[in-house]
């Protein structure tokens, strides 16, 4: 394990999934050890765990930029992400796309689109998207061509939003669950989420230090 930084690379996941030590949370845990082992300060959320509700849909944070429902969603969209260096979400495939639970936390980050795009309080730099990358991990049982095709857009908005650098080699992938019996079985995802998460805290640490060398 690295020696721990002054100033670590902040890293941030968000499970989506409804299912606790389950395949995507597993890989989830990969990745964070990757970063943790890199000298990163890491920190995991359950969305499950968490007392939230749905978008209502009412457009009041197009006028004010700010939500009318109150609840634990709230501190994770307008301060964890915000400060987060790294995000990654990770979500299995439930009915072809990501879960409910995740897709109820992306739909509440409209707050975040409308103080972008409605009220033009945001700006990010092209620096900002490239020093905050985000990250996609998933997992589906299924090994159709396909099946992880239809979230990537939904997952790309919310990156968009906030700013992260999110382009498909932040894509980590574990199909076939199914015939592999878990993720533990599975080739490649393991080691893939790890390097990843490690990969993800060097780069940046490393953009760091060339910064305070210019």
């Amino acid at each position: 394990m690295s020696p721990k930084q002054e100033n670590p690379i902040r890293v941030l996941g968000i499970s989506g999934s409804p299912h606790r030590g389950g395949n995507t949370e597993q890989l989830l845990d990969r990745f964070l050890d990757g970063a943790m082992d890199a000298g990163g300060e890491t920190e995991k959320i359950i969305l499950s765990t968490l007392e939230y509700h749905s978008c209502r849909g009412c457009n009041a944070c197009h006028k004010t930029g700010v939500c009318v429902i109150d609840d634990d969603l709230i501190p994770i969209l307008t301060k964890k992400v915000p400060e987060a260096d790294v995000v990654v979400l990770a979500s299995p495939i439930y009915s072809m796309s990501i879960t409910a639970e995740m897709k109820a936390f992306i739909d509440r980050a409209h707050t975040i689109w409308a103080q972008k795009f409605k009220l033009n309080l945001v700006h990010y730099t092209e620096e900002h998207f490239i020093s905050h990358p985000g990250y996609f991990l998933t997992t589906a049982g299924m090994e159709r061509p396909d099946i992880f095709d239809y979230s990537y857009p939904i997952i790309t908005a919310f990156y968009n939003g906030f700013g992260c650098g999110y382009t498909p080699d932040h894509n980590i992938t574990a199909p076939g669950m199914d015939r592999w019996g878990g993720i533990k079985e599975h080739p490649t995802a393991f080691t893939f989420a790890y390097t990843a998460g490690k990969e993800a805290v060097l780069q940046l640490e490393k953009m760091r230090a060339e910064d305070r060398d210019k």
